[in-house]
């Protein structure tokens, strides 16, 4: 198929909302298999910063200095299961907490359910009372306890943790190649649409019921 086709109907998914229809049906499908309600009603938010191809424009990138790094970070909330509710795609250099905000407006327009969100005390402070008195949410931080060293899995944290390690399965999502955050946004939709896609083939199979 030539390639023109192929993105002429990526951008058309991309900006007529069908494919963060797709993305969401299939969600609240998984969801409904594994016996809970369609709708969330709490989430994870963290943050993930990645290199940029030269194709990405000067203007969209940044210095992320926690990580030394140059590129975007993509700012994801994910619901309990580790499944995508929302995406925002910013310049690396960009706060946590700063990139948060975009993404806890879209999450509050989309769902009504949700109130209280975990985070990492990269979100802590002014953005805690902004989301409570602006969007109706709730951040619970996390924090990692003083007294412990090396890496330790902090509670209900770790959801998100995995779902940012899903989406760096596609080649796609490992680096940074779109000229336009939006499509970069989409990348990570369809990062994943195909592991909830085969997850509902599998249960739909007749050997596992």
């Amino acid at each position: 198929m030539p390639w023109r086709t192929v993105h002429a109907t990526f951008t058309r998914w991309w900006r007529d909302g069908d494919l963060y229809a797709l993305h969401n049906d299939l969600r609240q499908q998984v969801r409904t298999a594994d016996r809970c309600e369609p709708e969330p009603s709490a989430g994870i938010i963290d943050s993930q910063s990645l290199r940029t191809a030269e194709t990405v424009a000067a203007t969209s990138r940044g210095y992320d200095a926690a990580k030394e790094g140059k590129g975007r970070k993509r700012h994801v909330i994910v619901a309990t299961l580790g499944l995508l509710l929302a995406v925002i795609v910013t310049a690396a250099g960009i706060q946590d907490r700063d990139g948060a905000g975009p993404a806890l407006e879209r999450l509050r327009d989309w769902y009504e359910r949700i109130t209280p969100i975990r985070a990492d005390g990269a979100y802590a402070g002014k953005l805690v009372t902004w989301a409570k008195k602006h969007v109706r949410l709730t951040l619970e931080i996390v924090k990692c306890t003083d007294d412990v060293s090396g890496f330790v899995v902090q509670p209900r944290r770790w959801v998100v943790e995995r779902t940012l390690s899903w989406i760096s399965r596609r080649g796609r999502c490992v680096r940074d190649y779109e000229r336009l955050s939006e499509h970069r946004e989409a990348m990570v939709l369809w990062a994943m649409i195909i592991p909830m896609g085969r997850r509902l083939a599998r249960s739909a199979s007749p050997q596992s019921t």
